[in-house]
């Protein structure tokens, strides 16, 4: 790492400018959990990949653990944002499922440092941080939650669907593709969305119920 008057040194700055440095600061502390996970890594190691001296940290988190929840906050909470926007939207409940599937995966190949943190992680949060995550995520799911009654109460989803099951199936399935994306030749993004839409909404469809024989 270089030093002295060509080292770069944050600016605690408001404005454009302070806003991108911040970007850049939980990109950076993302790559570094990613890589390193949480209890292998250190502020020095995200300074390091900013070119900046460890104690400027400290501009931008207050410790370790809250470059953690900075950047599980905002994976989840783009999550968030789009799985609003596609519940608002005028489609089909079926469209809308494959939509999000397609926000929850996009980021493993748009922002990989993010889904990774995010899915590995967070569970290192202390008590009250991971009560902050966990609320956004639970405003998540019943996003999801309530795109699967609207399918239900329009018919096109069968009545005996459970809408938090089929809520909590689309996470699992979407998350499970963390463990293995990137390495199966020929699993494109594009690919595994179809495909995984595609199982999710023929079990959901009306006249797909199945009763389990016991």
């Amino acid at each position: 790492m270089q030093s002295g008057a060509s080292e770069k040194t944050p600016s605690p700055e408001g404005g454009r400018r302070g806003k991108r440095r911040a970007v850049e600061m939980v990109a950076a502390a993302a790559k570094v959990f990613a890589r390193l996970g949480y209890h292998g890594a250190s502020t020095q190691d995200i300074a390091d990949v900013m070119g900046i001296r460890q104690g400027s940290i400290y501009y931008y988190f207050a410790s370790k653990e809250a470059a953690l929840e900075a950047v599980c906050a905002e994976g989840v909470a783009e999550y968030e944002d789009k799985a609003r926007r596609v519940q608002r939207s005028t489609t089909t409940a079926s469209e809308k499922v494959a939509q999000l599937m397609f926000h929850h995966l996009a980021p493993l190949a748009e922002r990989p440092d993010f889904t990774l943190t995010f899915l590995r992680e967070r569970r290192f949060l202390p008590a009250p941080a991971r009560e902050r995550i966990r609320a956004i995520e639970r405003r998540y799911e019943r996003i999801i939650q309530r795109v699967i009654e609207q399918g239900i109460a329009s018919g096109e989803f069968h009545a005996e669907l459970d809408p938090r099951m089929a809520a909590l199936a689309l996470l699992g399935l979407a998350n499970s593709a963390a463990l293995w994306f990137g390495r199966e030749p020929g699993a494109t993004l594009e690919r595994v969305t179809t495909t995984y839409a595609d199982l999710l909404v023929r079990a959901f469809r009306a006249g797909a119920a199945m009763q389990l024989q016991h």
